[in-house]
């Protein structure tokens, strides 16, 4: 699996795994007439996902795309029935504290005038133990409303702070999504050039005439490449350690030409350049196309010289050699069709 696969594929599996909850510590929603945010259950990847087949990802990117937006919607909703139930307990706040303030003063003064009025028998003593024990428990049922609202206004005042943390993680998990799409739709279209490049030879015709020579004084395109076999141009001018290699993906063998970076590398034989650009484990690459269906491949460039189309004869200049992270070399492969099959002997090793 490609690293841009394999990063959407990542980014996929966090968004549907959903990955954002309440922070530790988070104390728990309070009921409340808000509307709650619910995150979507987590659909279940396509096989095509696991497997890794080719734009098999993009789908279920779409899907995991739908599932943010759906999820940044909800936080949304909760965030305006948050700050709308917030302002109504800031009105019933201030409310709840005037009528106990009120009720306080009332109870105050009815405690100062002591458990006896002044000329008053028993009864006018139990009526006002009564009135004076009513006027208690009202004043402790509006501190205990204000408390409440108080403790239900602290509860919203962190979850709107959660909602912003949410917010701000779906975001990055919407770049990061974004990001990988556009990464593995780059990739596609790399992938579908490369490919494009192994089936676009069909053989001799008037387009190779100008790089081969022209038809009587060179021979034909159909049996050029393949009668130059054991004697094609070595890649690097000079003497280069060779070793066999490989590519990831390959279904064959390939050479490791050890040379400086920035040492030129060019065509072993006349062609017409099929494909120029990054490839996966090849790095920078350059695929000459030199007609019957047969190629060569040139990787692990530090730079490309050439472009798709450019009609080369055998010694031009394809790039430099460049270190992809194993070394300072050119990878080199011949090819007939998609089949890669042994350069040694195309070169006289």
């Amino acid at each position: 699996m490609s690293r841009a696969r394999a990063a959407l594929v990542g980014v996929v599996a966090l968004v549907c795994a959903g990955s954002v909850h309440a922070a530790p510590g988070d104390p728990p929603e309070p009921p409340s007439t808000a509307p709650a945010a619910v995150a979507p259950a987590a659909p279940a990847a396509p096989p095509g996902l696991v497997a890794g087949g080719r734009g098999s990802s993009q789908p279920s990117a779409a899907l995991a795309l739908a599932a943010l937006d759906r999820r940044i919607a909800d936080l949304d909703a909760e965030e305006d029935a948050s700050k709308k139930e917030l302002a109504e307990i800031g009105g019933k706040i201030a409310t709840a504290r005037g009528r106990a303030m009120a009720r306080g003063r009332a109870f105050y003064r009815l405690t100062r005038a002591g458990m006896l009025p002044v000329g008053g028998g028993f009864d006018a003593f139990v009526t006002h133990a009564l009135r004076v024990e009513r006027a208690r428990r009202v004043l402790i049922t509006d501190l205990s409303t204000e408390k409440k609202l108080r403790e239900r206004g602290a509860d919203l005042s962190r979850s709107l702070e959660r909602i912003a943390r949410d917010r701000v993680a779906l975001g990055s998990q919407r770049s990061a999504l974004d990001a990988a799409r556009l990464a593995l739709a780059d990739e596609n279209q790399r992938q579908e050039a490369f490919d494009r490049a192994f089936s676009s030879s069909t053989g001799a015709s008037s387009e190779y005439v100008a790089v081969y020579g022209g038809n009587g004084a060179a021979p034909a395109v159909s049996s050029g490449f393949a009668a130059a076999r054991g004697r094609l141009l070595f890649p690097l001018a000079g003497r280069a350690e060779v070793r066999p290699g490989r590519r990831e993906g390959t279904d064959g063998p390939g050479l490791e030409v050890r040379a400086p970076v920035g040492t030129p590398v060019r065509a072993v034989y006349a062609g017409r350049v099929a494909f120029a650009d990054r490839y996966g484990a090849y790095g920078r690459l350059v695929i000459v196309d030199h007609g019957e269906h047969y190629y060569t491949v040139s990787g692990n460039l530090a730079a490309i010289d050439v472009r798709v189309g450019d009609e080369l004869s055998a010694g031009e200049r394809l790039g430099t050699v460049g270190d992809e992270g194993r070394g300072a070399m050119l990878y080199f492969e011949v090819r007939r069709g998609t089949e890669t099959i042994p350069p040694g002997p195309w070169l006289g090793l």
